[in-house]
């Protein structure tokens, strides 16, 4: 099996090599094509209005100047000779991808523009790293299984798979949920303004570590009872009870189902 790794935390980030370790568990047929400087945030961006630049660092590893996106693009296309990769790993990202949050990501991009290439793609993230004595322990310990097993059952074409997994010891997660993507009940991401020692004023975007009140089956309430959870996500925003719903009053044929 080949397999294309990307990220968007960049090429010297410690979650990268924890994916191509829990890569090597499961193939000796790896390539590496990542930013190479961080993209978080950078959702299924491209870099159109200047040139990508490709270091080469061994013989089936790159970093690039583009996006996550342009990473597989480039790796599928250009970078990797002869059969295209049959599987795209993205991540393992610094801190969890959830909710609304999966639209921005560029580990979750990643993972979707392998899937429009027609590569099945997952994209995994560790949650913590604003809490003491947080690692990629659980994501490399129970990774390979989860991924090998759903090798062994398949998903739809259309689908990737958004990997989140909790913080703690690894031995101390004995849960898998497949989830559905949830919604946060307030807005966690703020910027904080800030002067430079020019006096110049600026603002610095992140997010507030709280938490919300999740229902049960999202990948929010998921990993904050210390399970792992498993998204299918699609990139289908078609919100078709509204189609229904407009075309009564706008017109058009009925939708088919």
């Amino acid at each position: 099996m080949r397999i294309l790794i990307t990220n968007d935390d960049g090429i010297h980030a410690d979650g990268l090599a924890a994916l191509e370790r829990i890569a090597a568990k499961l193939s000796d047929d790896i390539w590496v094509c990542a930013p190479e400087y961080e993209q978080s945030g950078a959702s299924r961006a491209l870099t159109l209005a200047d040139p990508i630049r490709v270091r080469t660092l061994s013989e089936r590893r790159f970093a690039t100047t583009g996006t996550p996106t342009d990473c597989v693009m480039l790796g599928i296309n250009d970078l990797i000779p002869g059969k295209k990769p049959d599987l795209v790993l993205s991540g393992v990202n610094r801190g969890a991808n959830l909710a609304e949050d999966v639209t921005m990501s560029g580990t979750v991009a990643g993972a979707i523009e392998g899937m429009a290439m027609g590569v099945p793609s997952i994209a995994l993230s560790q949650m913590g790293f604003y809490e003491p004595g947080t690692s990629f322990e659980p994501a490399e310990t129970h990774g390979p299984g989860i991924i090998k097993r759903l090798l062994e059952i398949g998903w739809p074409k259309d689908v990737v798979l958004n990997i989140n997994f909790p913080n703690g010891h690894a031995g101390e997660i004995k849960e898998v949920e497949v989830t559905r993507q949830g919604f946060r009940d307030f807005q966690i991401r703020h910027a904080e303004q800030r002067t430079d020692l020019r006096g110049r004023d600026y603002y610095w975007v992140g997010f507030r570590q709280l938490r919300s009140s999740p229902p049960e089956g999202t990948d929010l309430r998921a990993l904050y009872d210390g399970r792992i959870s498993v998204t299918p996500l699609h990139i289908d925003l078609t919100h078709m009870a509204t189609v229904h719903a407009l075309k009564g009053v706008l017109g058009g044929p009925p939708p088919r189902l």
